[in-house]
């Protein structure tokens, strides 16, 4: 096996998990691929993997509902105001 060929068949497993991680949707080959190949260069570079894959579709939302729970279990506290002259 070529270097080539074991670039691509760690391309297709990483895609393969990627598309399971994401519950198998349909028609997002391309973008499993695409994230699978930027893993793999990564990897080959000596960097860490991308997050998980599962997160990657709801990359945008998750911190915005992260910050919203976060701030509704804060105490409302006000800064006390400054009287008028």
């Amino acid at each position: 096996m070529t270097m080539t060929d074991d670039r691509q068949e760690r391309i297709r497993n990483r895609a393969h998990q990627i598309w399971q991680e994401e519950g198998q949707p349909a028609g997002h080959h391309e973008r499993h691929w695409h994230q699978a190949a930027a893993d793999i260069d990564r990897e080959d570079a000596g960097k860490k993997p991308a997050k998980k894959a599962s997160a990657a579709g709801k990359a945008k939302a998750a911190p915005k509902a992260e910050k919203a729970a976060a701030k509704a279990d804060k105490p409302k506290t006000s800064k006390p105001k400054k009287a008028a002259k």
